[in-house]
C-alpha cells in the first residue's frame, strides 16, 4: 500500500513522476493528492429527448451516417458536417477544422461526441463538439484513444496499463481538471492521481474527532478521495471545507507557535512614569490626540507596563497619526532607561523620521548637550551609506546607551550595532521586513530579555489578512484622521483622450505654488535604466529624468523644479528632501522614494504619471502624501489608457473612495493570494490552494481557535504528531518569513 509520504517514482515511476517533479515540484504522493482540480467537466446528459434546450451540454453515442467537407462562406476554410445516428435520431455537428478531423470521422465508424447544443431557427447542432472514435460494438473499452477536444483528452487520462481507454472513467460525473503544462497534461494528472488512490492506504486524520464533529467535517482521507473525484456538487463542497480547514489551521499553528513562544519571555516591564520625558513631550505636544489615538495609546501603554513582550500591529490610514503613537511608546521606554530601535526600508523614511521626531521633541532631544533639559534623550540615526565617522559615533552612542532612540535601516542588524540595553524595537512598513529581520534585531537585546516589538504599516489589512499573516499580533487600527487634516480628491485623466486636462494639471501645481503650496510629480521608473533591465515587452512609460527636464524646460519653467529618485548618492538625496522640506523647491519630480512616511505639510498637489503602472494600495500610499496641512489636497491620475478598460476602472475606483481598507480589499480582489503571502517575494509557491483570505473568515476564525488552543495546551505539539506533521507540509517552517511580508 502506498503511504502519504511515499516518493512518485517508487510509486509511478520515474517516467511518470519526473516530469511531475520538474515541472510542478511534486515529489511525494501527498504532493500530488493536493494538486487539486481547479474545476470539473461534466459530460452531460445523454439525448433523452428529441428536443434539447439551447445551451444543453449532451454526450451522444452512435454511428456516422454523413461527413462532408463543405466550404465555409465567411472565410477561407472547410468545415465537416458530420450526422451522427443514435437513439434512433440524428445529431449535426459541424468542425470547422474540416481538413484535421475528417481522416477520423468516417462514414460508418462509431463515435462519441460531447459539446452544447446550439439552436439556429427551427433545428439544433452540436458546433466543434469533443469526440473519440470507438472501435467495434462494445463501449467499455477501447484501443488507443483517436479523437480531439476534452473528451479526447480524458480519454488519454483514462488509458490502462496497456493503453486501452476505460470507458467508464469517462463516465463519472465530474471529470476533475489540473493546473497543467504542455508537457504534462490535466489527462496525465487524472491518470496519476487515479493510480495513488487505488494504491494508498487509509490516511490517519491529524484532527481530533471532537474538532470534526463540532465544525461537520469529513475525514481528510475522505476529502483528498472526493475532491478528485466527486460525486456530486455537494462532495465538492464539502471536500474542499475540509481541506480549507487544513491549510487555515496549518498557517494558524504556525503563528499560534509564534505567539506562545512570544508569550513565555521575559520583557523589561516600562510602567509610564509622571516626571520623565514621555509627561514632558506631552506637555509641548501642539495638537490634542484623536480619540483613536488615545484608545491606542493606552492599549501600548498596558503592554508595555507588563513583563511579557508586547507583540502589536498598529495600522493605519495614511496620515492618521502612527508615529506620533509610536513615538510616545518609545519615550515610556526611555523612562524606564532602556533604548529603542526604530526600523525603516529606505535611507530616505529612516531620515525623514529622525529629522521628524528630532523636531517634535526639539529640546527633549538634546541630551548630553550644552544647556538640554534634565528631562532629555538623544536621538541617532543609522543608516548604510553614512561617512565612517558619522557611522563611529552613532555606533558609540549606541553601545554606551547615550542614544535613547536609535533610528536607522537595514543596517541596524549588522553585527557590528551592539545596544546597551534593547528595550523596544519598532518596524516600520512591516510589509517590507521578514521574521527573520525583525528577530535578528530583538536578539540585540540582554541575554534573557526580549524586547516590546510594535509593528506599524500604512497599508490596511483587512481583518482575514491580519489574522491569517499577522494572527502572533495583537492588532491596533486607527481609522480616522487627525484633526485639522482636510480630504484629499482624485481626478483621473486620460491623456491621449484629454491632452488640455495634462495641460491643466500643470496649470494647477502653477496655482497652487503661487499660493504658497508645493507639489509631487511621481514616476513609475528613474530614466537611466539599461534595455536589459527594462526587459523587452515593457511598455514605454515616462521616466522622472525625462519628465524632470521637461517640466523645467516647459509646462512649469517657471518653478523651482526638484529630481529625487533611489539612485542618487545620500548625500544628494539628503540635500534634495531637505530643501522640499524648507520650502526650497517647489515641484519634486520623484519616483516612489516618497510612497511612505514623508511628511511635507505644505505639498497639497500630486500628479501621478502612468498611474496605471502603480498598484492600487500603491496609488493610497502616495496619495497620502499631500494634504497634510489642513489645505485641500487634490491627486491626478494620469494615464495613457483609455476610459472603458479594466485598468481604467481600477483608477476610477481609486478615485472614488479614499477608504484604504476598502482599497485593500479591492486590490486583493485583483492579485493572485499567493502574493498577498509574498510568494512573489520569496520565490515560493503558496500553500493557500483553496483558502481565500477574503471570503473564507469563518474557517480562519474557526482555525485560529482550534490553533490557539491545541498549543496552549501542547506547546510544540508533541501530543498531536499529526498536527505537527500537517503544519510541515503544508507550511514549510523555514520559510515562515513569508506569512510576515502581507
Amino acid at each position: 500500500m502506498v503511504q502519504l509520504g511515499d516518493r512518485l517514482d517508487h510509486v509511478l515511476g520515474r517516467r511518470a513522476a519526473d516530469p511531475l517533479e520538474t515541472a510542478f515540484g511534486l515529489v511525494t504522493a501527498e504532493d500530488l493528492l493536493r494538486h487539486y482540480p481547479f474545476r470539473y467537466v461534466t459530460q452531460g446528459q445523454e439525448l433523452a429527448r428529441k428536443d434539447p434546450d439551447d445551451g444543453e451540454r449532451i454526450t451522444v453515442v452512435g454511428t456516422v451516417s454523413k461527413a462532408d467537407l463543405v466550404p465555409m462562406k465567411a472565410r477561407k476554410g472547410h468545415m465537416l458536417k458530420v450526422v451522427l445516428t443514435c437513439d434512433g435520431q440524428n445529431v449535426s455537428a459541424t468542425f470547422f477544422n474540416g481538413h484535421k478531423v475528417r481522416h477520423n470521422i468516417t462514414v460508418g465508424s462509431r463515435a462519441m461526441f460531447s459539446g452544447t447544443v446550439k439552436w439556429f431557427r427551427t433545428s439544433w447542432s452540436l458546433n466543434h463538439p469533443g469526440y473519440l472514435m470507438l472501435e467495434g460494438d462494445e463501449d467499455d473499452l477501447v484501443g488507443r484513444p483517436h479523437g480531439g477536444g476534452e473528451l479526447a483528452g480524458m480519454a488519454r487520462g483514462a488509458t490502462d496499463s496497456s493503453g486501452a481507454v476505460n470507458m467508464s472513467m469517462l463516465s463519472l460525473p465530474f471529470l476533475p481538471m489540473y493546473a497543467a503544462t504542455r508537457e504534462v497534461e490535466s489527462w496525465t494528472f487524472l491518470r496519476c492521481v487515479r493510480q495513488v488512490l487505488d494504491q494508498l492506504d487509509r490516511v490517519e486524520d491529524p484532527l481530533p474527532e471532537t474538532v470534526r464533529a463540532e465544525h461537520a467535517l469529513m475525514s481528510l482521507d475522505d476529502a483528498l478521495r472526493v475532491v478528485h473525484f466527486p460525486e456530486s456538487e455537494d462532495d465538492i463542497e464539502n471536500a474542499r471545507y475540509r481541506l480549507r480547514f487544513d491549510e487555515a489551521t496549518a498557517l494558524q499553528l504556525v503563528l499560534a507557535e509564534r505567539r506562545h513562544s512570544v508569550a513565555v519571555r521575559t520583557a523589561p516591564a516600562c510602567p509610564r512614569v509622571a516626571d520623565g520625558v514621555a509627561a514632558a513631550f506631552d506637555e509641548v505636544l501642539p495638537f490634542e490626540l484623536t480619540d483613536g489615538q488615545k484608545e491606542v495609546a493606552e492599549e501600548i501603554e498596558s503592554d508595555l507596563s507588563r513583563t511579557r513582550p508586547m507583540s502589536r500591529l498598529l495600522q493605519g490610514e495614511v496620515g492618521s497619526g502612527k508615529t506620533i503613537v509610536a513615538l510616545r511608546a518609545m519615550l515610556q521606554v526611555v523612562d524606564a532607561g532602556l533604548q529603542c530601535a526604530l526600523l525603516a526600508p529606505t535611507e530616505v523614511l529612516a531620515t525623514q523620521h529622525h529629522r521628524s521626531i528630532t523636531r517634535q521633541l526639539g529640546a527633549l532631544a538634546t541630551a548630553g548637550e550644552l544647556g538640554a533639559p534634565d528631562r532629555a534623550t538623544r536621538v541617532v540615526l543609522l543608516t548604510g551609506s553614512m561617512s565612517t565617522a558619522a557611522k563611529r559615533a552613532a555606533l558609540l552612542s549606541i553601545v554606551t546607551g547615550d542614544a535613547g532612540i536609535v533610528i536607522g535601516t537595514h543596517a541596524l542588524i549588522q553585527s557590528t550595532v551592539s545596544f546597551f540595553d534593547l528595550g523596544m524595537v519598532v518596524v516600520d512598513e512591516q510589509h517590507r521586513f521578514g521574521v527573520e529581520q525583525r528577530d535578528a534585531l530583538r536578539a540585540k537585546a540582554r541575554e534573557g530579555v526580549s524586547p516590546h516589538l510594535l509593528v506599524m504599516t500604512a497599508t490596511p489589512i483587512p481583518r482575514t489578512i491580519a489574522m491569517t499573516t499577522l494572527g502572533d499580533l495583537e492588532t491596533s487600527t486607527l481609522r480616522e484622521l487627525p484633526r485639522g487634516r482636510a480630504p484629499i480628491r482624485t481626478s483621473v485623466v486620460p491623456a491621449q483622450h484629454r491632452p488640455a486636462w495634462v495641460e491643466r494639471a500643470w496649470s494647477r501645481i502653477s496655482e497652487e505654488v503661487a499660493a504658497g503650496r508645493q507639489a509631487y510629480v511621481v514616476c513609475s521608473r528613474i530614466g537611466d535604466e539599461k534595455p536589459e533591465d527594462l526587459g523587452k515587452d515593457t511598455p514605454d512609460t515616462a521616466s522622472a529624468v525625462d519628465v524632470y527636464e521637461s517640466l523645467r524646460a516647459g509646462a512649469l519653467a517657471n518653478l523651482r523644479v526638484g529630481l529625487l529618485h533611489g539612485r542618487l548618492p545620500t548625500e544628494e538625496k539628503d540635500e534634495v528632501m531637505s530643501a522640499f522640506n524648507d520650502g526650497d523647491i517647489d515641484v519634486l519630480v520623484c519616483t516612489t522614494v516618497v510612497e511612505v512616511g514623508v511628511d511635507v505639510p505644505n505639498a497639497t498637489v500630486m500628479v501621478i504619471v502612468d498611474a496605471d503602472r502603480f498598484g492600487v494600495s500603491q496609488l493610497h500610499q502616495l496619495r497620502g502624501r499631500i494634504g497634510r496641512g489642513g489645505h485641500q489636497g487634490l491627486c491626478i491620475l494620469l494615464t495613457e489608457l483609455a476610459p472603458g478598460t479594466p485598468t481604467y476602472a481600477r483608477l476610477d475606483a481609486v478615485a472614488a473612495t479614499t477608504d484604504g481598507f476598502e482599497l485593500a480589499v479591492l486590490d486583493l480582489r485583483q492579485r493572485r493570494e499567493g502574493d498577498v503571502l509574498g510568494a512573489a517575494q520569496s520565490g515560493t509557491t503558496t500553500t493557500l490552494r483553496l483558502l481565500s483570505l477574503l471570503d473564507h473568515l469563518d474557517i480562519i476564525t474557526a482555525a485560529q481557535t482550534f490553533a490557539r488552543d491545541v498549543v496552549d495546551r501542547d506547546p510544540g505539539l508533541v501530543e498531536h504528531p499529526g498536527l505537527a506533521a500537517m503544519m510541515r507540509s503544508a507550511v514549510d517552517a523555514t520559510r515562515v518569513d513569508f506569512l510576515d511580508k502581507a
